[in-house]
């Protein structure tokens, strides 16, 4: 099997490793073999937050520069500062929603232009989609369910060798009770979302 080379990122508290873990469980429930690795920033709310995701054969958990078949962006700088893991036949999945750091807070820094540089993005890849998954986590009952409406427009693309419902499987196996039907609606509007795009 071919392996399919993905990588999430965020910051702290968007629910970056709760997502590479419904990912990596729709994968052993379809028996593809997957390797993950993570890397945690400053160990606060806002550090960034990277989850490498290796479906398919293979060796290693890294994704080096130009190899990623998929970047999913759950804040837009910092979608924008890993672009360099894509190549021209990468997929990019970009939340156009930003969380502006400490330092652009203070004064002391200035947040990326997000719609040029989208744009500029866009002409470098096979596609990328870009939507306002805060807004739509918000629609589905919590902003804590961003990462699920990426998740599910992830889903949609086909970019990953799983089922549909391997998704809802893994959401309805790992997410509290209580926060199921908000997570699986926030799957759904992702993945309706990722198919207008499309």
């Amino acid at each position: 099997m071919n392996v399919t080379k993905l990588m999430i990122v965020a910051v702290g508290g968007q629910g970056n490793i709760l997502a590479a873990r419904l990912l990596g469980e729709a994968a052993v429930t379809a028996g593809v073999p997957v390797r993950m690795s993570e890397f945690h920033g400053m160990a606060q709310r806002g550090g960034v937050v990277e989850s490498m995701i290796l479906l398919g054969d293979g060796m290693g958990s890294a994704i080096s520069d130009g190899e990623a078949d998929a970047l999913v962006g759950f804040e837009p700088s910092e979608t924008i500062r890993a672009i360099s893991k894509c190549n021209a036949d990468s997929l990019v999945i970009a939340n156009t929603s930003p969380v502006p750091p400490y330092t652009v807070a203070q004064g002391k820094a200035e947040y990326p232009d997000v719609k040029t540089t989208f744009d500029k993005i866009a002409g470098r890849i096979s596609k990328l989609i870009a939507f306002d998954a805060t807004a739509l986590a918000l629609q589905a009952g919590t902003v804590l369910s961003l990462n699920i409406v990426m998740l599910g427009a992830l889903a949609q693309t086909g970019r990953v060798p799983l089922d549909v419902e391997l998704f809802r499987q893994a959401i309805r196996g790992t997410i509290k009770p209580a926060l199921v039907d908000t997570n699986l609606k926030a799957f759904d509007l992702g993945f309706e979302a990722a198919a207008k795009v499309a």
